[in-house]
């Protein structure tokens, strides 16, 4: 095996086409700051503001968080690869990115499932709402979800690190992820896609389908209300956190339930904007700030300014 170690990966980025790399450039690097600022913005908010130290807002807090750690571990090297001509990324720098990333998809995954369980029982259980949901429950969600986030992340990027890459080393793609790591080794994968599949399937498929039955009973619960109005506004909750979660679910789904010799990077690279910049920018819109408590969160936040 006189195989030459790879120590590092080109990034190919979303195009070739330098006649729209700058457009490309403005254009994601003001998707960024919307969803960096938007979900910055939540975090200060329920830290500073007590009132907000309730589940709920921890829970909201803490998908903030993971946002911004999702967003800040690609969108800032593809930003610098289609700003200057430097596409190199070192091995340990890739599978860095690696890690992060898939701890923030593992994460986010469960956060949602576990968000949708608290809508569930503060919306059919009302008066037992705060029994349900206290404080050591809300820790209790928040260390599985830390748990399942780790190990996912821990052994899917310790099986790609034992992969042989002995070129090519170019990454048609713009970050380091699995599906297109896995086409570039030279070393058996079978393992790996076992792994992927086995976590698709319980964390992908298996949270989604929670989250599906949380909302079921939380819809039935909502077409017991007599007033037309609040029927309204719940229906029009509950269908745009239906949505965001959809759009980021599917495409998670699509990408690693295939083996690596199926992948189509043009079209991947769409799909995994979704989840990767599309998701955590419309999450602090969706799930934050349309909520009273937090716009009148925010308004104390920045009321010493406007005296």
């Amino acid at each position: 095996m006189n195989h030459s170690i790879v120590t590092e990966f080109i990034i190919l980025g979303l195009t070739r086409n330098p006649e729209i790399q700058g457009l490309l450039f403005v254009t994601f690097l003001c998707i960024y700051l919307v969803a960096f600022l938007g979900n910055m913005l939540i975090v200060i908010t329920i830290i500073y503001n007590t009132s907000l130290h309730t589940p709920m807002y921890v829970l909201l807090l803490a998908l903030a968080i993971v946002d911004i750690i999702c967003t800040t571990s690609i969108t800032p090297k593809m930003l610098w690869t289609m700003l200057t001509s430097e596409k190199t990324i070192t091995y340990s720098g890739c599978m860095s990115q690696l890690f992060f990333f898939t701890w923030s998809l593992g994460a986010e995954i469960v956060l949602f499932t576990t968000m949708a369980y608290d809508r569930y029982v503060a919306i059919c259980f009302p008066l037992r709402y705060s029994t349900i949901m206290n404080n050591h429950m809300c820790v209790a969600l928040l260390s599985i979800v830390m748990a399942v986030a780790v190990t996912n992340s821990s052994v899917n990027t310790g099986l790609t690190a034992k992969l042989i890459f002995c070129g090519p080393n170019t990454i048609d793609h713009f970050f380091c992820e699995i599906p297109p790591l896995l086409a570039l080794s030279c070393s058996p994968v079978r393992l790996n896609e076992v792994m992927v599949y086995v976590a698709d399937i319980i964390l992908a498929i298996g949270d989604f389908t929670l989250t599906c039955i949380s909302y079921g009973f939380i819809i039935a619960a909502i077409l017991r209300i007599r007033t037309a109005e609040g029927k309204k506004k719940a229906f029009s909750t509950c269908s745009s956190h239906l949505i965001v979660v959809s759009l980021y679910y599917f495409p998670v789904i699509y990408t690693y339930i295939r083996p690596a010799s199926s992948y189509t990077f043009d079209k991947d690279k769409v799909v995994a904007m979704l989840y990767t910049l599309v998701t955590p920018t419309l999450n602090p819109v969706v799930y934050s700030f349309r909520n009273k408590d937090m716009q009148a969160g925010i308004r104390k936040l920045f009321a010493p300014l406007t005296h």
